[in-house]
């Protein structure tokens, strides 16, 4: 075998690694390219439907306002407090004074049969109708008129009686980054938010009943079920239920618990892991 035969082979050789090279990198470029792509249009598409589901929501929240009337009502005989505290001194006392609020149900009920209460948090965007079925999926991708909607809508958990008479009651909701649903509860978390005692309290109107409740805890925890429990065997179960809540809180509210009080629960999300969580017991009612 000659030299110049020799030679040849070897840049055949050397001329074939580097197209079989060449080709491994254009291989790898495309399917960049492609995963890429791929990545930015579901992306784009994940944003553009979220930006629907806004607007829908803010349609729809919209409609519910210009034909609900929300009107704050003065104490009458008809007015109970609820567990009454024995120090006058006691913050409880100031948030008894509070006026509940009123709103018509049966009116709510004619656009969705779903409807149950208004919900109204103080200091946060949280004013809402609420709902109630026999699952607690639904209403987690639709909306008020129960049109798909991934923002979802604000509902009792579906164990609970729908006039709140539970010993916990519990209304979940999306915590949206729009600050729809419950994407404000996250306020009840700051400081500012805690340092006005104006911001402590939460009413709820009924279909036969007004209610005020007085918040007591507010905590992120990891997803766990021991906070939605609806369910209690005995007082002394209850108690130390109410107590772990209670010293959870990321602020004292300076509330006395006992077997006697109805709590309502609020729980959204934090991230995917954790949850916001307010609680509040009920001070004062008032039959419609």
């Amino acid at each position: 075998m000659n030299s110049f035969s020799s030679s040849k082979r070897v840049r055949q050789y050397k001329n074939r690694r580097r197209k079989t090279k060449n080709n491994v990198i254009l291989v790898l470029i495309t399917i960049l390219i492609s995963f890429f792509s791929a990545t930015f249009i579901f992306g784009f598409y994940k944003i553009f439907n979220w930006e629907i589901d806004n607007k829908k929501t803010r349609d729809i929240t919209k409609s519910i306002e210009e034909t609900t009337e929300l009107v704050e009502i003065d104490d009458t005989t008809e007015t109970e407090i609820v567990n009454e505290e024995e120090d006058e001194q006691n913050p409880y006392w100031y948030y008894v004074n509070f006026p509940l609020i009123n709103v018509d149900i049966m009116e709510l009920k004619k656009q969705n049969d779903d409807t149950i209460g208004w919900l109204n948090v103080n200091n946060t965007n949280i004013n809402y109708p609420v709902v109630h079925t026999t699952d607690n999926d639904f209403y987690l991708n639709h909306s008020f008129d129960k049109s798909y909607n991934d923002a979802g809508w604000i509902f009792l958990d579906y164990r609970n009686n729908k006039d709140f008479t539970d010993r916990n009651n519990i209304i979940y909701g999306h915590s949206r980054l729009d600050k729809t649903m419950l994407g404000s509860l996250s306020k009840t978390l700051k400081r500012d938010w805690y340092s006005n005692k104006d911001n402590h309290i939460i009413r709820l109107s009924l279909e036969n009943e007004n209610t005020l409740w007085q918040i007591f805890s507010v905590y992120v925890i990891k997803t766990e079920s021991y906070y939605i429990t609806t369910e209690f065997d005995s007082d002394d179960e209850y108690i130390d239920f109410l107590n772990v809540i209670k010293n959870r809180s990321l602020y004292d509210f300076n509330v006395n618990l006992g077997k006697d009080d109805r709590i309502l629960t609020l729980s959204t999300c934090y991230s995917e892991t954790e949850r916001t969580v307010v609680h509040a017991r009920v001070i004062k009612k008032s039959s419609k």
